[in-house]
């Protein structure tokens, strides 16, 4: 084997590694958020490629919980079900609350960068996946009356997800507790304003084609 090959199976190595490494980590920064999140960005421990990879189990777990939880407690249709309809419905609030975000702090200085805040909310999704996939077993083990457990657990995720994204907002951008949660109320009020536009401009391109067809239209049925 030449010596450019055995390097590049060593990047290969060192690199499968890193990842492996920065997806573990989003165990600590779950157990230990204050100090896991200022880690995450500022000492990059996290990756892009562990944050895709918890995404992608999460929108998997949200199929799992849907497929396969009790009927007992799944309203959800199955054969009703639109995987593409989930993965939009999954990343586009996601990245709408991403940019929204870095929009916001960057004027009222914030200091996390539009990939710090991305990480923050990937690795802030690991409870909802750790909890909600048990809970989806369970469920078919347990009757109605004792669904009531698997509804604690439930609740207990979002509120998990939700402390920390708080708290990435907090050590990402360095900013207080009050600070932290205006932010994260008036990004959401942003990702509300950014949809508006996006409907806006989608909604004038879809008149501008409609009126050019119109007038290519009259045209041929004037020539012809």
């Amino acid at each position: 084997m030449s010596m450019s090959a055995n390097l590049e199976k060593r990047i290969n190595k060192q690199t499968f590694e890193r990842y492996l490494s920065s997806l573990r980590y989003s165990m600590y920064v779950i157990t230990h958020p204050f100090d896991g999140m200022w880690d995450l960005t500022h000492e990059k421990r996290g990756s892009i490629a562990a944050g895709n990879t918890i995404l992608l189990l999460f929108f998997l777990t949200n199929l799992w919980n849907m497929r396969f939880e009790k009927f007992l407690f799944n309203r959800v249709r199955w054969e009703r079900v639109n995987i593409w309809q989930q993965i939009l419905g999954t990343l586009f609030p996601l990245l709408i609350y991403c940019v929204a975000n870095w929009c916001l702090t960057t004027l009222f200085d914030g200091k996390g960068r539009l990939k710090d805040i991305y990480l923050g909310m990937c690795y802030s999704l690991t409870p909802y996946i750790l909890l909600i996939n048990p809970c989806t077993i369970i469920s078919n083990f347990v009757t109605k009356d004792e669904g009531d457990f698997l509804a604690y657990f439930e609740s207990l995720a979002l509120v998990w997800c939700g402390a920390l994204i708080l708290v990435s907002v907090m050590q990402i951008h360095d900013y207080s507790l009050m600070k932290a949660i205006m932010a994260i109320i008036f990004s959401i009020v942003g990702m509300m304003i950014i949809v508006f536009l996006l409907l806006l401009f989608f909604s004038l391109i879809s008149d501008a084609v409609a009126f050019f067809i119109s007038i290519y239209k009259e045209i041929l049925f004037r020539v012809y």
